[in-house]
Parts: structure tokens; sequence; C-alpha cells
């Protein structure tokens, strides 16, 4: 039986193609439309080495706001039906924390050279 790499593998390796390979190659609108892919590709690494965790902590943050439990997207629309109506609000104990320790994972995988996401690490927000 072959083993097979492993799907970060396979996508850090199209990922190097397309920058070390085939993007020097290319010009104009298609090296354009490589990059675009090779950002793509980089999202979708850090996805898989990430989103894991950065869920299942979310998920624990959201059980101990709203004191009940479901699926993340479940609970994500509860946590805003509740501050759309003022039942639960900034100074609520855990929100503020909840929404930037979200963010910044989310900032994390999507787009981890982002200035202020690089500024916040340093400060160890």
């Amino acid at each position: 039986m072959m083993d097979q790499p492993a799907i970060r593998e396979l996508v850090e390796a199209v990922r190097d193609f397309l920058e070390n390979r085939a993007m020097p190659e290319l010009k104009g609108h298609t090296a354009f439309h490589a990059r675009v892919a090779a950002n793509a590709l980089g999202i979708v690494a850090r996805e898989l080495e990430l989103a894991g965790a950065a869920t299942a902590q979310e998920k624990e943050r959201l059980k101990t706001l709203l004191g009940c439990d479901g699926t993340v997207e479940d609970m994500n629309r509860e946590l805003c039906r509740r501050i759309r109506s003022s039942d639960l609000s900034l100074d609520a104990p855990g929100l503020a924390d909840h929404l930037e320790r979200t963010t910044r994972d989310k900032i994390a995988i999507d787009q981890p050279t982002y200035s202020g996401f690089k500024q916040a690490q340093l400060r160890g927000v």
C-alpha cells in the first residue's frame, strides 16, 4: 500500500510550483491569475493547519457566552441575534475577548501579512 502525501503537502507543492517555476515565466493577465491562484492555495494551506483548533476554541467561547451548545454557525447566529436585540452588549463578560480572538484567528488564515494583525501579534493581543 502506498502512503499518499498529506493534503497540505500537495497544496504547498502546487503553490511552490506556481510561485517559483510558473510565475517567473508568465506575463500580464496570466501572471496575475497565477498570483491569485498561489494566494488562494496559501489560504487553503493555512485553513488546513489552523482552522480546526480555531473553530474548536470559538465553539467553546460561544458555549460559555451563550450558555448553550450547537454548531458554530447556529451559535454565531444566536450571538448576532442577542447583540442585535441588546440582550448582549459589548461589556458582557468575555464578549469583547471572543470577538477579538475570533477575528484574529480568521485573519491568521486569510491575511497573516495584514499590518494590523502583525501589530496585534507584537502587542501580544
